[in-house]
């Protein structure tokens, strides 16, 4: 299942997958697009493309953290866009763009050269 999401993504350029959290999550041009768990396909949204997501019918990705249930900016997609890259482009180009316009993650500054 895993890659055959990437080939629906491919489209957009190169995709990559990560183990995550006993998921996997699919980036492009180094950003996070999309995660897959337990076999479902969720790509990320924003305050700008949720709304078409949530006009098409797509559920969000919702996790369960210290008894706590929570949304996820993930959604799936609608059930059509799995069956080509064609008919996921749309949907994918939705992602890429949420995710281009989040900042990139600054990794904290480590120690730089050797230990003493």
């Amino acid at each position: 299942m895993l890659e055959h999401y990437i080939e629906l993504l491919s489209p957009l350029g190169p995709i990559s997958a990560r183990a995550m959290f006993g998921g996997h999550g699919l980036y492009c041009d180094g950003r996070i697009i999309a995660i897959v768990d337990e076999g479902e396909l969720y790509l990320k949204t924003d305050a700008q493309t949720r709304p078409s997501f949530d006009e098409a019918g797509c559920r969000p990705f919702v996790v369960e953290m210290n008894g706590k249930v929570g949304e996820m900016k993930y959604c799936t997609v609608p059930d059509e866009a799995l069956e080509s890259p064609a008919l996921m482009r749309p949907w994918a180009e939705l992602a890429l763009a949420a995710a281009m316009r989040q900042p990139p993650k600054r990794r904290p500054a480590g120690r730089r050269g050797a230990k003493r």
